[in-house]
């Protein structure tokens, strides 16, 4: 019987001593997780600038297809259009082609 009550009181002890040694051991992790966080040297962390290469808008809009030049308000396309033979490894096949050119209308 006094060993029965002698496990009791141990097993009651350990009990009310448990949730202290797990709330002390949870503050300290927690405060070496805190301290490890901190860098030591905060100056070896600058961002560098982000470097902005200035846009200047064109004064007036010119196509971007060549050649570059007007034909004019009365040009007229002339085109002319034809079928070739092309050679292609698959074998031989009938294209279209069409060639135009801008002359004064």
């Amino acid at each position: 019987m006094m060993r029965m009550v002698t496990a009791a009181l141990l097993a009651a002890l350990v009990g009310l001593l448990l949730p202290e040694a797990a709330a002390q051991a949870q503050t300290a992790a927690s405060g070496t997780g805190v301290a490890q966080a901190v860098p030591a040297d905060t100056s070896a962390q600058r961002r560098r600038a982000i470097r902005r290469v200035p846009v200047y808008p064109r004064e007036e809009w010119r196509p971007d297809v060549y050649p570059r030049y007007n034909p004019g308000p009365s040009a007229v396309r002339d085109c002319s259009v034809s079928y070739v033979q092309e050679f292609r490894p698959s074998g031989t096949v009938i294209t279209p082609r069409m060639n135009c050119y801008w002359r004064r209308g």
